[in-house]
């Protein structure tokens, strides 16, 4: 096995493969000179991108003197940086990860090297640590909330979908859509390669606490309102059958339970004496059949919409790992 991630790491060198690091910054002086020194040690030949969004420290200047290419994103949200560094960098893999020095530099080639020897599109760094300070039970918590409700509707392939350690190829990033516009990004992420079926694989990673006066800018209850409101938003755009069908059940078992006892009433005396209650079953039962109805039609839409994606996907042209270009040799001789 080490044999086989030398041979990879060799050839990616050999094949001199655009790596690109984007690392999304905000108020990270204390940690983002180290976290450049890391990978920079880590990734020679890669390009390191550090993205300031409107830091009101000296991110930027520290960033610049450790050699990483600053840009600036002067609309607030790591979602937002995400979407600018998706759109402005040009590479065949890209490694993002967050500037606050909590991940393990040293384990990038490891990840690059199961990307391109596997033919992957996304390998999530999942996070393992000990330390009680780095990931709080709050978070953890959370976390595996999360990516339960993701995985039960979407497919269970991540037990940390909420890392933000992560290796992509070039067809991944540039047919992904990006709307989100804050720490909701990692769920979009996520969702985004289990609709299109993309090759995943997710790798343990050391995670450590944050040094000295770096404090997390994650708030538990705030981002996870938003986080689990932005996975009952993908379910109705990527799932509107199963969606608006859970709708329409529910009304029509209200209006189901609230018809019997007109019903027993009307068969034993032929009369209906509660109208209103009637008149709510059905106006229940109706909306119960447009909610069907929509969930249909959205559905329609729905596949239309991800097959585009899935273009968009297959234009790109995968990298090919050096097994292939090997066997092409030997049958070309």
């Amino acid at each position: 096995m080490v044999t086989e991630g030398r041979v990879f790491t060799g050839w990616i060198e050999q094949r001199q493969l655009k790596i690109a690091v984007l690392i999304p910054c905000y108020d990270e002086a204390t940690t983002i000179g180290r976290v450049v020194a890391d990978f920079r040690a880590a990734l020679p030949t890669a390009a390191i991108h550090v993205y300031d969004n409107n830091s009101t420290d000296s991110t930027a200047a520290i960033a610049a003197a450790a050699g990483a290419i600053v840009r600036r994103e002067p609309l607030q949200g790591k979602g937002n940086v995400v979407r600018r560094m998706f759109g402005d960098i040009d590479a065949d893999v890209y490694v993002m990860v967050d500037g606050d020095d909590t991940y393990d530099a040293s384990r990038a080639p490891e990840l690059i090297t199961a990307l391109v020897g596997e033919q992957l599109d996304m390998v999530n760094a999942a996070r393992v640590t000990s330390e009680q300070a780095a990931y709080r039970l709050g978070h953890r918590f959370g976390n595996r909330l999360l990516t339960g409700m993701v995985g039960a509707v979407f497919g269970r392939q991540f037990g940390d979908m909420l890392s933000g350690y992560r290796v992509f190829s070039r067809r991944f990033v540039k047919s992904f859509p990006s709307l989100s516009s804050g720490f909701e990004i990692e769920t979009e992420l996520t969702i985004h390669a289990l609709e299109l079926r993309m090759k995943v694989r997710e790798i343990d990673t050391t995670y450590r606490a944050r040094q000295g006066a770096s404090v997390s800018k994650l708030n538990t209850l705030r981002d996870g309102v938003r986080i689990a409101r932005t996975i009952l938003l993908f379910i109705k755009e990527e799932r509107p059958l199963q969606f608006f069908a859970s709708i329409a059940a529910m009304f029509a078992v209200t209006a189901i339970l609230l018809a019997i006892p007109i019903f027993l009433d009307y068969f034993a005396t032929g009369l209906v004496p509660r109208l209103p209650t009637a008149v709510l079953s059905t106006g229940l039962m109706l909306l119960a059949f447009m909610a069907l109805a929509c969930g249909l039609v959205l559905d329609t839409v729905t596949i239309g919409r991800r097959e585009v994606k899935r273009l968009h996907y297959l234009a790109v042209l995968p990298i090919e790992p050096p097994t292939a270009g090997k066997r092409r040799s030997e049958g070309a001789a």
